[in-house]
C-alpha cells in the first residue's frame, strides 16, 4: 500500500449493483477510509476477518453480503475499482492471466522432447540440444523481474500487452529456426518475454480480489504455472511422432496467439490507487489507451518514478523473509524442472520408450497436478480457519506455512521413489508412482509459499511473486547443467536421494519463518512504495 496517505471519507452507500461486488452497505461514520489501511494492520498485527470476532472499532467495516467477513482491503465507492467489479470479470481476466502464466513452462519444456530429433538433425548429442533449455530456463526468472519492475511505472495492462506481443515474435521465430544458434536466441528472448503473466500473476489476484479470496485464486492461478511444463511434452511427443520438429513450436505459437487475442479483449488496467480520493482519480482514457499504455504514462506522476520502480525488487529481496522464503523455494521446486528437461533421455534407454511412449507417460504429473488443485481449493481455507479458531479470529501470515508440513512426505517419497525406481529398473508404473507424488507435494507447497510473502508484503505483491518465480527458474538452471551428468555417475538412486534429503534440510527454512517469520517482517520494516 502506499506509504503516502491521502484521506477521503469512507464510502457509505453501496456500489451500483451493476458492478457486482461482493460487499454490504457500511453505516455511516467519521472514519477516514485510508485511516484504516487494514493490509498495514495484517502485516503487523494480524488480517482479522471475522466481523463479529473483530475489535469494535472495526465493526463499521464494509463486509461480504452476508456480514460475516471483513473485506479486506476496503473498497473505494468508484465503480472503476477492481474490487467492485463484478466477479464474472475479474474470474475472466484470471482465466486469461493463468492461461498466459502457462505459455513459458510450456514452451520451454516442449524443448524437452524435440532436443531428440534436433540432435539427430543437427550432429550434435542430446545433452549438447538440452543446454538451449538453460538460457530459456533462466530467462524465465530475470524477465518476470523485469516485468514486475515496469508495471510500477508504465502500468499492468501494457506491460502484458507489450511482453505477450514479442513473446508471440520469439515462439514464431523457434518454429522457423534452422540451426542450432538460431533457435538458441530465439528460446533465450522468448523466455524472457512469456513470463510477463507467470513472474507478476499475483499482482493481478491482489488488484482484483480481497484477502479472504486470495487462496483459491492463487490456487487457480498456480495450477496453470505447475501443469504448463507436463503439456508442452505431452503434446510435443504426439506431434514428433508423425510431423517435424517446428511444428510442436508452432502450436506453442498458436497458443501464445490465442493468449493475445485474450489479453486485448478481456483484460484491463487493474493498478487502482485508493488513496486518491475519487474526485481527483486520474482519467481512466479508452480501453485501448489503456492497453497501449497512453492512459497510464498521462498520469504516470501519481506513481513510482522509473528509478523508484526498478528498485522496487531488490528492496523486496532484502526483506529476510522474501530471501528465505525464495531461497527454499529454489532448493525444493529445482528438481521438477531438473527432471522435467532430463527424463526422456532417462526413459528412452530404460524402458525403450519412443515419442509417444514418452507423451503418455507425461499424463502421471498433469493428474498429480490436478489433483494438488483441487485438494488445495479446500485445504489452504480449512487451514486458516483452523489457525484463527484457536488465535481469536486472528490470521497471521506464518499460518500459510502449515500446509508445507504435509506437502513435504509427498515430495520426498515421491523424489526417493523415482530415483529407486530408474536405477533399480521397476516397471514404469512405479516411476510414474513417485514422480506423481512429488508434483502433488510441489503443488500444495507453491500456493501456501505464494500465500505467504503476499499476505507479509501486500504492497508489493509483484515483486514477491516475481523473485518466488525467479528462485524457481535459477534451481532449474542450475539444475540442467549437471542433472544428467550426475545420475549417470552417481546413480538416480544416489542423485534423487540427495535431492530428497535437500527438500528435507529446506523445512527447517520453513520451522525458523513459522517461529520468526513475524519479528523478522517487523525487523525487516515496510517497504515505503509510494504505490501498490
Amino acid at each position: 500500500m502506499s506509504s503516502t496517505k491521502h484521506s477521503s471519507e469512507i464510502a457509505t452507500n453501496s456500489v451500483d449493483s451493476t458492478a457486482g461486488s461482493d460487499l454490504e452497505k457500511a453505516p455511516p461514520t467519521g472514519i477516514e477510509q485510508n485511516d484504516t489501511d487494514l493490509d498495514h494492520i495484517g502485516e503487523l498485527e494480524g488480517y482479522v476477518l471475522d466481523a463479529q470476532a473483530g475489535d469494535a472499532s472495526l465493526r463499521h467495516l464494509k463486509t461480504t453480503k452476508d456480514g460475516s467477513t471483513i473485506l479486506i482491503p476496503q473498497p473505494s465507492s468508484d465503480p472503476n475499482d477492481p474490487l467492485n467489479w463484478s466477479q464474472t470479470r475479474k474470474n475472466v481476466i484470471l482465466a486469461v492471466i493463468s492461461f498466459t502464466a502457462f505459455l513459458p513452462d510450456y514452451g520451454s519444456a516442449t524443448g524437452a522432447v524435440t532436443l531428440l530429433p534436433q540432435a539427430a538433425i543437427w550432429g550434435m548429442t542430446e545433452d549438447e540440444v538440452n543446454h538451449s533449455q538453460v538460457g530459456n530456463v533462466f530467462m524465465l526468472g530475470a524477465g518476470g523481474v523485469v516485468a514486475v519492475a515496469l508495471s510500477a511505472y508504465f502500468g499492468r495492462y501494457p506491460v502484458l500487452f507489450w511482453f505477450t506481443v514479442l513473446a508471440l515474435a520469439t515462439s514464431t521465430w523457434c518454429a522457423a529456426a534452422t540451426t542450432f544458434e538460431s533457435f538458441m536466441a530465439a528460446r533465450i528472448l522468448n523466455g524472457f518475454f512469456s513470463t510477463v503473466a507467470q513472474g507478476g500473476g499475483l499482482m493481478f489476484i491482489k488488484d482484483m480480489f480481497y484477502f479472504h479470496e486470495h487462496a483459491r485464486k492463487i490456487n487457480v492461478w498456480a495450477a496453470f504455472i505447475i501443469l504448463s511444463p507436463y503439456f508442452g511434452p505431452l503434446f510435443a511427443a504426439f506431434i514428433i511422432s508423425t510431423q517435424k520438429w517446428q511444428w510442436a513450436f508452432g502450436v506453442y505459437t498458436i497458443e501464445t496467439s490465442l493468449c493475445l487475442i485474450a489479453i486485448i479483449l478481456f483484460v484491463d488496467e487493474t493498478y487502482y490507487d485508493r488513496h486518491i480520493p475519487l474526485e481527483s482519480q486520474p482519467p481512466r482514457g479508452s480501453r485501448m489507451m489503456r492497453m497501449l499504455g497512453v492512459s497510464q504514462w498521462k498520469s504516470r506522476n501519481l506513481r513510482n518514478t522509473f528509478g523508484q520502480a526498478m528498485s522496487r525488487p531488490f528492496i523486496v529481496l532484502s526483506k529476510l523473509p522474501v530471501a528465505i522464503a525464495s531461497f527454499y523455494y529454489l532448493i525444493t521446486f529445482a528438481w521438477v524442472v531438473g527432471i522435467n528437461t532430463t527424463l526422456a533421455i532417462f526413459l528412452t534407454p530404460l524402458y525403450n520408450f519412443g515419442p509417444r511412449q514418452i507423451g503418455f507417460f507425461y499424463f502421471t504429473p498433469i493428474v498429480a497436478a490436478t489433483l494438488g488443485e483441487l485438494v488445495g481449493h479446500w485445504l489452504h481455507d480449512l487451514v486458516a480457519r483452523w489457525y484463527m479458531l484457536r488465535h481469536k479470529g486472528r490470521l497471521e501470515s506464518e499460518s500459510r506455512l502449515a500446509v508445507i508440513w504435509l506437502s513435504t512426505p509427498f515430495m520426498l517419497a515421491g523424489l526417493v521413489l523415482l530415483g529407486f525406481a530408474l536405477q533399480r529398473g521397476y516397471h514404469y508404473m512405479i516411476a510414474s508412482l513417485g514422480w506423481g507424488l512429488y508434483v502433488f507435494g510441489i503443488m500444495i507447497t507453491t500456493v501456501g509459499l505464494n500465500a505467504y510473502v503476499l499476505d507479509s508484503y501486500p504492497e508489493a505483491s509483484g515483486e514477491v511473486a516475481s523473485w518466488l518465480n525467479f528462485a524457481r527458474t535459477a534451481g532449474g538452471f542450475i539444475i540442467s547443467y549437471f542433472q544428467v551428468t550426475w545420475a549417470n555417475t552417481k546413480g538416480t538412486e544416489q542423485s534423487m536421494g540427495v535431492q530428497a534429503a535437500i527438500c528435507a534440510a529446506g523445512l527447517g527454512l520453513i520451522i525458523v519463518l513459522q517461529i520468526f517469520g513475524k519479528r523478522l517482517r517487523i525487523w525487516s520494516g515496510p517497504s515505503h512504495f509510494k504505490t501498490n
